[in-house]
């Protein structure tokens, strides 16, 4: 303050040097670009801008699937707990597979509605990370819940005599539990990471909801850490319960294949509908993020319209089919839909 060429000739209020117009500018240039990068209000959520058209028909089209994995799962959570013939741990493993769909998709479609009916849609920094966490655990939960319904028909099949041991009622909801809570720390430590990056620039994501890689895409910060860990949560996450469910239905195939015919497709038809959505499931994923990037600008701009749309379609076809492959291929299910039908409409 003793440095007069540094001080402007403007009167001081209290004890604050008053700067000149060209430090101020620098001033506060630098403390926005530092608030910028240290605080975050909210995002704006990109959507497809240059398709209105296509907005307005993927609302009416999601808008519809979105009810029918309301209803269909709905009505599989309802018949699970409610008829005791059902009272198995197949049928508890199922139970929770439809109610995680209902949560995994109420965490991301209300939002990718709202966005097709609003030109630009903003989401608060806070929502952004509970949307993310909630995404990000159901997605975790349902790859270790898969390998445990795996196990379940292993034994079911294959050690038939053991079965009412291995896969008593101190083993089942246990293991059911555990899948709920391993997404659950997953997701904590990812969201926990990304929480902590600074962000800079527009702060837009090129999605519909949340997406944790899009949203990595904003750091203006070494994301090597984030990489890592997700690195090796999609080895323990997706890699692991493929491989887990690879070998047992490699041992549940060479078991049927040895049962008389008539007896082995009674066997067979208890799988069929789980492997169906597991190749849905796991399919998908790997459809998304196994293949290779455009480096063409313009190839990568249609890329990243049909890696969004990929995503979108993803997130509620596989919880929309659950329940239809299930209760199709399900004659103990479709009895106790046909029930609770009966006793809705023709109460006693």
């Amino acid at each position: 303050m003793r440095h007069s060429s540094q001080v402007s000739s403007r009167p001081h209020h209290g004890l604050i040097p008053t700067l000149d117009t060209d430090q101020d500018l620098s001033v506060a240039k630098l403390s926005s670009e530092v608030a910028n990068q240290s605080v975050v209000a909210g995002f704006v959520l990109l959507g497809l801008p240059d398709h209105p058209r296509l907005e307005k028909t993927f609302f009416v089209l999601i808008l519809l699937m979105y009810l029918t994995i309301l209803l269909g799962n709905g009505v599989l959570v309802l018949v699970t707990v409610s008829d005791s013939r059902l009272h198995t741990p197949m049928y508890f493993f199922l139970g929770n597979l439809s109610f995680l769909d209902i949560c995994y998709t109420t965490s991301s479609v209300p939002l990718v509605l709202d966005g097709f009916l609003t030109p630009r849609k903003t989401i608060s920094f806070s929502g952004c990370a509970v949307q993310m966490f909630l995404s990000f655990a159901m997605g975790a939960t349902e790859c270790v819940l898969l390998g445990m319904m795996a196990f379940d028909r292993y034994v079911a099949i294959c050690n038939p005599l053991r079965y009412p041991v291995v896969m008593s009622k101190a083993a089942y909801v246990p293991m059911a539990a555990g899948s709920w809570l391993a997404g659950g720390v997953n997701s904590l430590v990812q969201i926990s990471l990304a929480v902590q990056l600074p962000f800079c620039g527009d702060h837009v994501i090129n999605h519909f909801t949340c997406e944790i890689l899009a949203v990595l895409t904003l750091a203006c910060a070494d994301i090597s850490t984030n990489v890592i860990s997700m690195g090796v949560a999609n080895v323990i996450f997706l890699g692991v319960p493929v491989l887990f469910i690879l070998v047992s239905y490699i041992f549940i195939l060479t078991t049927i294949l040895r049962i008389p015919s008539a007896e082995g497709r009674k066997k067979a038809s208890t799988c069929s509908a789980h492997l169906t959505v597991m190749v849905i499931f796991y399919g998908t994923i790997l459809f998304m993020y196994a293949k290779p990037k455009s480096k063409d600008p313009l190839g990568a701009d249609k890329q990243a319209v049909s890696d969004k749309l990929t995503s979108l379609f993803y997130g509620v076809l596989t919880p929309m089919l659950n329940p239809i492959i299930y209760s199709l291929r399900n004659k103990d299910v479709k009895a106790a839909v046909k029930n609770l039908m009966n006793q809705k409409c023709f109460p006693q």
